[in-house]
């Protein structure tokens, strides 16, 4: 067992490190592990936990507590964010501390009580302007939710001048040296991390980094990766470039066609829709074929356009891989305001339209169109419905009005 390490006056480390992980939630890579990070507060009058650590680990995260303090001096535990990762040991801490009361968000209510496996556990829920005052030592809590559950928050200690930031600002990144100006460059596992987790809540992001930018932060005590004591402000400001969503182009609004063909029917599609699209007011249309666009590509013109159409035969009952992955490539994207389309060539079944259409909806797309699916050849006539299709999705995207069937 590694030792608790200090953080800043009264201020301790006590999470731990998990440096064989190599694949967190299925869909990020580890490949320099990563750390489940916690601390402890010590005051005159107690101590408060904040946060706590993987099930798996919890004895080693115990054994540090007991290092520093008795288990009925622990007043107060801060839960910031309640996945397993960092609740994993809340059940046994609150049966050993079993005076100490739980300070959650409002929306964490219905969490906490399925973790903790009681409804006797004693519990506050805290948001932005309620305070804790301990002994000589203040924390403010703020709400900064949807980072990335719905119940996170973030606390700042204002006489350390540290700011608890939940997930905000970690990093996938074991250094068993701990501080950001002690390890190596890991730059590439800050960004990363940000792509994959906080990059679909973007204009959650904005609206944390508002309240952080009132305070005067000395440290970034987060919940993975290094404690950052260097340049805080650094980070802020890495965080505030990559949430500043660009969709707009010399004013004017992006719409994206993507498209994959096997007999140029679909493409021809694709570039008559293309055509409507092109009279329209304020909007750039560009249209892109899917076979020829990698992963990143694909996300990052996704995440620019404010409308994005869809155009895929039908394959075996079903919609080609590459259509599925640009659809999957809007799990890290955030999606609110954006209008989705579809359409597509068939030969017998044509079932892929349908396929995207719901999906589309099922990612919160708005998608005010029925969609066009057009059996083998399309003829002219059919040609001009897409074309129609075309004009009348630029003027959804511009503001018009439509009925919608839910």
């Amino acid at each position: 067992m590694s030792n608790a390490i200090r953080v800043s006056e009264d201020l301790y480390y006590i999470g731990v490190s998990d440096p064989d992980l190599r694949t967190f939630d299925i869909i990020m890579k580890t490949a320099n592990g990563t750390t489940y990070n916690s601390y402890l507060l010590k005051t005159e009058d107690g101590v408060i936990i904040l946060d706590t650590v993987k099930e798996e680990f919890q004895d080693e995260f115990f054994q540090k507590i007991e290092s520093l303090c008795s288990y009925d001096e622990i007043k107060y535990i801060i839960m910031h964010h309640l996945e397993p990762d960092h609740s994993g040991a809340l059940a046994e801490l609150t049966c050993r501390a079993v005076d100490a009361k739980v300070f959650i968000s409002p929306m964490a209510q219905p969490m906490l009580k399925s973790i903790a496996k009681s409804d006797t556990i004693k519990f506050e829920t805290v948001w932005t302007n309620k305070e804790l005052k301990l002994g000589s030592k203040t924390l403010k809590f703020l709400s900064t939710p949807n980072l990335h559950w719905p119940e996170t928050m973030s606390s700042y200690l204002v006489e350390n001048k540290v700011l608890f930031s939940g997930d905000v600002f970690g990093s996938h990144y074991y250094d068993s040296r701990l501080f950001d100006d002690l390890v190596g460059d890991f730059d590439y596992a800050f960004k990363y991390y940000y792509d994959h987790i906080m990059r679909a809540f973007k204009s959650h992001v904005v609206k944390a980094l508002n309240i952080y930018e009132t305070l005067d932060i000395d440290i970034i005590c987060n919940l993975h990766g290094p404690i950052i004591r260097k340049n805080p402000k650094k980070y802020i400001e890495l965080y505030k470039k990559w949430s500043h969503v660009q969709e707009r182009i010399h004013g004017k609004k992006i719409v994206s066609i993507f498209y994959v063909t096997s007999y140029k029917n679909t493409k021809n599609m694709a570039h008559s829709i293309y055509d409507g699209l092109q009279g329209s007011e304020n909007i750039i249309a560009n249209i892109y074929d899917l076979t020829a666009l990698d992963e990143q590509n694909m996300i990052a013109i996704l995440e620019e356009s404010t409308g994005v159409i869809i155009g895929s035969p039908t394959i075996n009952g079903d919609v080609p891989k590459v259509v599925w992955e640009l659809l999957s490539c809007m799990m890290v994207l955030e999606k609110l305001g954006k209008i989705g389309g579809c359409f597509g060539s068939y030969g017998w079944s044509g079932e892929a339209i349908e396929m995207i259409n719901s999906r589309l909806k099922a990612l919160k797309f708005r998608v005010p169109l029925t969609p066009i699916k057009i059996k083998l050849i399309p003829t002219k006539t059919e040609l001009y419905e897409c074309y129609s299709f075309g004009v009348e999705f630029g003027e959804i995207v511009n503001g018009k009005m439509v009925e919608i069937n839910l």
